[in-house]
């Protein structure tokens, strides 16, 4: 053939030899590269626009040990570290440590200042909790006082926390503090106040803020919620590894009425929402009525936690235009999580689902209009005194009833492979509240039953494949244009 067309075959095989070598070569560099980053070119245009856009650049460093923070894990560095900040802060700059553990109280994160937490650097949560001064903020949905977090950026811009090292919140503490609450309060009707009262101690905070980059940092024992963003923007969460976290309500990464955030890279070890999007909680958070929105999640690894991906339940000010890609479950005990209550009002819409792998997980695909009443619905008993103000306000009733009717709309949920499920589909909206417009698309799914779908109209499925026990179908009820999978008997 090659003698046919008159090329010699000797310099084409040596050079498909080099091109392969050089192959080779390259591939080996960007395996020892960072991870690329997913791209898919039909993804909304304001995917390539998210996350920090800047971050702290001047090369002066101040070391907390300078300032005499001592690295023996016994001592108070607290002070110690909260003025090396501040002198960082004064034209921008690097706090370091030399290695070892630190045991610190809050701390607050100037503008254009980097926190350098190396390999080999643990910062360990004090246990004493006047060390975590009372503030002003959100906590599950309510504006109230608050314990400061371990780490704060508040009303700062131009931030960075990163450098391989970890931070130690200690939360056993707060873990026991919560669960003694919480058994002295469900005899009283008090299951809904236990989660406030208690005051745990958050691991991170980013509040007010924008451009702000946490990377590369590995967080574990939060009292809390682990990394909340609220009422920011332009903030990355990148390679972060979050473990250790076998307390209730220990959050992995919570956006909270916040936008244009990028969440990639991380690996996520917890014992609730691993990922979860929120946007405030009935009468309160309709009064605030500030959205979560541009948020764009990819090439995360979760493993235990309560949701993999979850909307809500705090969902008064909206939450919008959400992107998913690429994202992988191991052992969690939902995957896609949709949830609120019949008091909080709002709308989850235009989210996209793309490309996520689900191993081991129970319940792939959830939706509730009627999400853990107990909680959800506060009622304070009759005789009692001395009521928090923030009871009052959790009290207030919504009205309109309607209007506390949250809106699951237009959401798109394609290419999904799930193996090991218990059931694959549970989803029950509201007589007064249809989930609405939900597609299913690309979908390979094994489990012990298809599951349930009530007071939904106008779902979708696009080449979604079932295998079940039984070889059952999805049982539908109270709803109206909804298709049904194939399903066939494993």
């Amino acid at each position: 053939m090659f003698a046919q067309s008159g090329v010699h075959p000797r310099p084409l095989i040596m050079k498909l030899i080099c091109l392969t070598v050089l192959s080779l070569c390259l591939a080996a560099i960007s395996s020892a590269q960072p991870k690329a980053q997913s791209t898919d070119k039909t993804l909304p245009a304001w995917t390539k626009k998210i996350g920090a856009r800047s971050q702290p650049k001047k090369a002066k460093t101040c070391s907390a040990n300078a300032f005499g923070a001592k690295n023996d894990g016994v001592s108070d560095a607290t002070g110690s570290i909260q003025k090396a900040i501040d002198k960082c802060a004064k034209g921008g700059g690097t706090v370091s440590f030399e290695k070892g553990e630190y045991v610190t109280g809050a701390l607050f994160i100037k503008s254009n200042v980097h926190l350098r937490i190396d390999d080999g650097v643990t910062l360990l949560g004090s246990q004493d909790e006047s060390m975590y001064p009372r503030l002003p903020t959100r906590v599950a949905g309510i504006e109230m006082p608050w314990p400061a977090a371990l780490i704060n950026v508040n009303g700062a811009t131009n931030v960075k926390i990163s450098g391989g090292g970890t931070i130690d919140g200690r939360g056993q503490k707060w873990w026991d503090k919560y669960w003694a609450l919480r058994r002295e309060y469900e005899p009283k009707g008090l299951r809904w106040a236990s989660d406030y009262d208690a005051e745990r101690v958050r691991l991170m905070v980013v509040s007010r803020s924008s451009d702000v980059t946490i990377e590369n940092v590995s967080l574990k024992r939060s009292g809390f919620w682990t990394v909340q963003v609220l009422y920011s923007d332009h903030v990355t969460v990148d390679g972060v590894k979050i473990s250790d976290n076998a307390g209730p309500s220990t959050d992995g990464v919570d956006i909270d009425s916040s936008s244009n955030l990028l969440i990639q890279n991380c690996d996520i070890d917890n014992n609730d929402d691993d990922i979860c999007l929120k946007a405030g909680r009935d009468f309160d958070g309709l009064r605030v009525n500030r959205p979560t929105e541009y948020v764009f999640i990819r090439d995360n690894l979760v493993r235990r936690g309560g949701g993999v991906i979850s909307f809500g339940s705090e969902t008064s000010g909206g939450i919008r235009h959400v992107v998913a890609l690429n994202n992988r479950a191991i052992g969690t005990k939902e995957g896609v999580r949709f949830k609120s209550a019949k008091t909080r009002g709002g709308f989850v819409e235009d989210v996209i689902i793309r490309g996520l792998k689900m191993e081991s997980v129970p319940l792939p695909f959830t939706f509730t209009l009627n999400w853990n009443p107990s909680y959800s619905y506060a009622t304070i008993p009759e005789g009692m005194k001395d009521i928090p103000a923030y009871w009052i306000v959790m009290n207030t009733p919504v009205m309109p009833i309607e209007r506390g009717y949250c809106q699951f709309r237009n959401i798109r949920i394609e290419n999904v492979e799930v193996v090991g499920a218990n059931r694959i589909f549970t989803a029950a909206g509201l007589a007064d509240k249809t989930i609405q417009n939900v597609t299913f698309a690309n979908i390979t799914a094994q489990g012990r039953e298809a599951g349930t779908i009530e007071f939904a109209e106008n779902w979708m499925m696009k080449n979604v494949r079932i295998s079940t026990d039984a070889g059952e179908n999805v049982k539908i009820a109270n709803s109206k244009n909804v298709e049904t999978p194939i399903v066939v008997k494993k």
